[in-house]
């Protein structure tokens, strides 16, 4: 069976002020989207629209009560989510990102009553299109593995597209280098850190941050 090609594929590097807009249009629109991060290529969508989520569920074959990865732009938009235990963890938060490490935590009352879930991954990545586009946004941008559910990441742009280019609406692409390790997840729902999956930053590097 021949797919029909139906995303729009951007280069962000010919112009990144256009790539974030429309990436941005797609996100208000309840659109799915793949674009790269500082980790590997991910797809991306509104958390707060239902059908968007239940879209990129469907693509990956992924069981619905699994949780994503949420990218903020900055400590401000994430309070706007979340409730911090402490002083401590505000300044561990601010000495570890932007990086490529997703930290899991205790949500506010408004948010887990839209999300219906206690606790969500965060993480204000290092890299600057995805930046860009936060800072456009001022709200959360789902971030999961570009891959079907039980199936090794795909990494490639070319691969992405044979594979995904008839089931979402964009597909966002850079010629620069590509990333080819996960974030490392933490819990910051109790008084310390604790490891839920090593990546690119090693976890006793963090915890030197966790004065």
């Amino acid at each position: 069976m021949i797919k029909t090609l139906k995303a729009e594929i951007i280069n962000i590097d010919e112009n990144i002020t256009a790539a974030v807009l429309y990436a941005k249009k797609l996100y208000l629109e309840g659109k799915v989207f793949v674009y790269p991060t500082d980790t590997i290529f991910g797809f991306g969508a509104n958390p707060f629209n239902e059908e968007a989520v239940n879209r990129i569920n469907h693509i990956k074959g992924r069981d619905e009560h699994k949780r994503y990865i949420y990218l903020i732009g900055n400590l401000e938009t994430l309070f706007q989510y979340v409730d911090l235990r402490s002083e401590k963890h505000f300044d561990f938060l601010l000495a570890i990102w932007p990086n490529p490490v997703s930290v899991i935590l205790p949500l506010n009352t408004k948010t887990k009553n839209i999300l219906k879930k206690e606790t969500a991954a965060f993480r204000i990545p290092n890299h600057r299109f995805c930046l860009k586009l936060l800072a456009e946004l001022k709200m959360p941008l789902i971030s999961t593995s570009v891959n079907r559910s039980g199936k090794e990441p795909f990494l490639e742009q070319s691969l992405i597209v044979d594979e995904f280019s008839s089931e979402v609406d964009a597909i966002f692409y850079s010629d620069k280098k590509s990333f080819n390790d996960a974030s490392t997840l933490i819990d910051l729902c109790n008084s310390t850190p604790t490891l839920i999956r090593e990546g690119k930053i090693k976890f006793s590097d963090l915890l030197e941050k966790f004065k």
